[in-house]
């Protein structure tokens, strides 16, 4: 008969074998997961590089020396892409037509999401279907009726116009979003906010707003980022060239380059294109990531 301390004896390394096998094994898996993620990040880290510092050089340090680093830099690109390429005015009709986009998109997505989180009512499940329904629409079918429709009542190629198509392709999602955000915020403050007399507008306004910043902020975000990146409406609805988007400014600069030849300055608009896109993400960063976990975590 084999004692108890052989049996023992005999498994113990066995079971140090096995702890050091899976310790391995994680090791193994840990370093390749880190190492793809390495990869990707260079991927994608490393266009961006190159653009910023080519855009800082002279046209034959582009074509004759593409992957160097310039030799003097070379600011007046900005300078000649911001005025002689019209980026600044593209600039600011982006800025008119996004900053309102979004603070409307926002104001009403709110009110709606906060309706249909918090009022119980008939239809109030088909509504909100209705709305999930608008993420699923393709943009370009509606391309040629929202010509048609601008152009029936005369806000073809005006700002007006435009801001009213982008909130309302903005307001799907964003009511989804934060119906789903307000169900995630406590009902006794506004219980108790009715108690003490104040009305319905008062409580949205004053306490339960407040509450959805962090929701408010990521949605916000997302908005600004595709409104400023959107290129296909104002493409379509706007064909007055003063009255161009940056997109479209981008797209019309590139064009010109088959007989201008202007590649350090169309690079230097890129970047002025880019900036505000890389700066408001990096700036709102941790708030996006907090409005996106925060009604995981309630939930």
């Amino acid at each position: 008969m084999i004692s108890t301390q052989e049996t023992r004896a005999r498994t113990l390394p066995r079971k140090r074998q096995a702890e050091r096998v899976t310790q391995l094994k994680g090791a193994v898996s840990r370093l390749a997961i880190q190492a793809s993620l390495w990869i990707w990040a260079i991927l994608v880290v490393f266009p961006f590089v190159w653009m910023i510092y080519t855009s800082f050089k002279t046209d034959q340090e582009i074509f004759f020396s593409p992957w160097s680093l310039p030799q003097t830099p070379r600011w007046d690109n900005f300078v000649r892409a911001w005025t002689k390429a019209h980026i600044g005015q593209y600039f600011f009709n982006s800025l008119v037509v996004v900053v309102p986009s979004v603070i409307f998109t926002l104001l009403f997505s709110a009110m709606a999401a906060y309706v249909l989180a918090r009022f119980p009512f008939r239809g109030n499940r088909l509504i909100l279907y209705i709305f999930i329904s608008g993420m699923m629409f393709p943009i370009f079918l509606g391309l040629v009726p929202l010509f048609f429709l601008l152009q029936r009542l005369s806000l073809l190629n005006t700002f007006f116009g435009l801001i009213l198509v982008y909130i309302a392709y903005s307001l799907p999602f964003s009511i989804f979003f934060l119906t789903g955000f307000f169900k995630t915020l406590p009902s006794e403050l506004h219980e108790a906010a009715i108690v003490d007399g104040t009305n319905q507008w008062q409580a949205f306004f004053l306490i339960m707003l407040p509450l959805a910043q962090p929701g408010l902020v990521t949605i916000g975000v997302f908005n600004v980022l595709g409104m400023w990146n959107q290129f296909v409406l104002p493409l379509v609805l706007m064909s007055d060239n003063t009255k161009y988007l940056l997109t479209q400014g981008l797209a019309y600069m590139l064009h010109q380059q088959y007989y201008m030849n202007d590649w350090s300055g169309l690079f230097a608009a890129v970047v002025i294109v880019m900036l505000p896109t890389l700066l408001t993400y990096s700036l709102f960063q941790g708030r996006i990531q907090k409005g996106l976990t925060v009604g995981a975590l309630k939930g």
